[in-house]
C-alpha cells in the first residue's frame, strides 16, 4: 500500500543523515519459530507504553486503515534467523499490513516473508532505562535498530519519547541503510507506505494524560479513536435535532401568522377563493386554517 502524499509537504526542519557504517548484510533465514523456544518475558517498564500502542491501533482501525489479514503488535516476538540462531524481538508496537497464514498460527509469534509480509513500521518507546532502542551492536543477539534495519529492513522505524514528545523517524534508504528523516507540516512525519503523517498530541485519554502518538491522512485529517467518532457523530445528531426543531418551530410560527390573516379576510367576507389567492395559499389550506 505504497503512496504518496497528496500535497507538497513544507520543506524539511533538518538535514537527513545515516546510521555509521556497518559491515556487510548479515545472513538471514526466514523459519517459523521453534515450539520450544523460550519467547522473551520481560515486563513492560513503562506505564505508558501499552495506552500509546492500543491507541494508535484504535484510531487506524477507526479509520479503515486495518484489514482482516492486517495485525498491529503490542510487545510481541517478531522472529528470524541471524547466522544460524533464532532472535526474537518484541517492539513496543508494529504494523504488518498482510499476515498470510491463519491468524491462530501467529499467535505466539511472527516470522516475516515466511508468514507473511515484512511490518512497514515498527516502533520503540523510550523506557525509563533508555538506550537499547538505538543499539547497532551485531553480536548476538542483536541490538534492536540493528535488528529492524539489518536484519529485518523495515521500511520505518520510529523511536519516541512520551515524556518529552521527541520522534526520531529512521526510513530505509536506497544504501540499504536507514537515514534520518526531518520533520514535515506542523512537526509530522511522513509515512508513503501507510499514506499517513505520524505526530503528536496531548491531552486525557484512556484516563491518561499527556502525550500521545497520532496518525493524519495525507490532507492532514487527524485519524479519529473510536470514542472520539462517537462523540462527534452524537454531536452531529443533536445538531441535525436541533436545527430540526427549529426549522418546526419557524413553520409553527408561519402557521399561525398566515391563520392570523385568514381569519382577519374572512371576516372581512371576502371568499375562500380570494383569501388564498390574496395570501397565496391554497384553497385547502385556507379551509384547514379555519
Amino acid at each position: 500500500m505504497v503512496a504518496t502524499p497528496t500535497k507538497k509537504s513544507a520543506p524539511a526542519k533538518k538535514t537527513a543523515q545515516s546510521a555509521p557504517l556497518l559491515a556487510p548484510n548479515p545472513e538471514v533465514v526466514w523459519e517459523k519459530l521453534p515450539e520450544d523456544f523460550v519467547l522473551p518475558g520481560d515486563p513492560v517498564d513503562n506505564v505508558n507504553q501499552p495506552a500509546i500502542a492500543a491507541a494508535l491501533t484504535d484510531s487506524l482501525s477507526t479509520g479503515g486503515y486495518l484489514s482482516e489479514t492486517t495485525i498491529t503488535t503490542t510487545n510481541y516476538g517478531i522472529c528470524a534467523k541471524y547466522q544460524g540462531k533464532t532472535v526474537v524481538k518484541a517492539p513496543d508496537w508494529a504494523w504488518i499490513p498482510h499476515v498470510s497464514v491463519p491468524k491462530a498460527e501467529v499467535e505466539r509469534s511472527y516470522t516475516p516473508v515466511l508468514e507473511g509480509d515484512l511490518p512497514l513500521v515498527v516502533m520503540e518507546f523510550i523506557s525509563d532505562t533508555p538506550g537499547g532502542e538505538y543499539s547497532i551492536d551485531p553480536g548476538y543477539p542483536p541490538g534492536k535498530m540493528f535488528y529492524y534495519e539489518r536484519i529485518l529492513q523495515v521500511p520505518n522505524y520510529i523511536v519516541f519519547n512520551p515524556r518529552s514528545g521527541v520522534i526520531h523517524h529512521y526510513r530505509f534508504s536506497e544504501s540499504d541503510r536507514y537515514e534520518v528523516q526531518p520533520s514535515q507540516e506542523q512537526n509530522r512525519y511522513w509515512l508513503p507506505e501507510a499514506n499517513l503523517f505520524l505526530g503528536t498530541w496531548e491531552g486525557q485519554h484512556y484516563d491518561r494524560a499527556g502525550l500521545w502518538l497520532r496518525w493524519w491522512d495525507a490532507d492532514q485529517q487527524l485519524l479519529l479513536w473510536n470514542e472520539e467518532k462517537v462523540e462527534a457523530e452524537r454531536q452531529r445528531a443533536e445538531a441535525e435535532r436541533q436545527r430540526a426543531e427549529q426549522a418546526q418551530e419557524k413553520a409553527n410560527e408561519a402557521n399561525q401568522i398566515s391563520q392570523k390573516a385568514v381569519k382577519k379576510l374572512i371576516a372581512l367576507n371576502l371568499s375562500v377563493e380570494e383569501v388564498a389567492n390574496t395570501l397565496g395559499l391554497s384553497t385547502e389550506a385556507v379551509q384547514t386554517m379555519l
